[in-house]
């Protein structure tokens, strides 16, 4: 298991790069990032959530664990309003607008191509974790107001740990 980066740390803004060669370095990174998603608990979690930055995501909608590197979305489709929160900002949680279905593209820890249609919680999930990859974190898909919110409500945490 991996700690995870919450807001605030400079890793969750950078754009992660492709991985260029499925190893014994990347297994074990998937592995650790499914056990660390486990236990968190959560739906997806993407690499640098345990400060890599590196094109991987992990997800689990209830189907077992699926692993995505290098992913791109090619198609949006519709628009979902759904309750969404982030292990990287524990606790707090938002409506956000983001489309129903999406296609997603990458390849699987084997080096073969995926193609993965997802619509409401799963379009949902791969947008969540594409987003981590390119550094945006889930902050930035909230109105100016419930940004404001946010970042008072985090910095009275950060507060009371101190």
């Amino acid at each position: 298991m991996q700690p995870i980066r919450t807001y605030g740390d400079p890793v969750l803004k950078t754009n992660a790069t492709d991985v260029t060669e499925i190893d014994g370095k990347i297994a074990k990174l998937v592995s650790d990032m499914i056990e660390t998603m486990r236990e968190a608990p959560g739906v997806g979690l993407a690499a640098p959530q345990v400060g890599v930055e590196k094109r991987i995501f992990v997800y689990d909608i209830g189907e077992g664990p699926r692993t995505v590197l290098n992913p791109k979305l090619t198609e949006f489709d519709g628009e979902w309003v759904y309750e969404e929160g982030c292990l990287s900002v524990p606790g707090l949680y938002w409506d956000i607008v983001r489309p129903n279905k999406v296609h997603l593209e990458g390849i699987d820890m084997d080096g073969n191509p995926l193609s993965i249609e997802g619509s409401e919680l799963l379009g949902r999930v791969l947008q969540h974790e594409v987003d981590h990859l390119d550094g945006i974190l889930l902050l930035e898909r909230l109105d100016e107001s419930q940004r404001k919110q946010a970042k008072k409500a985090l910095r009275k945490r950060a507060l009371k740990l101190d």
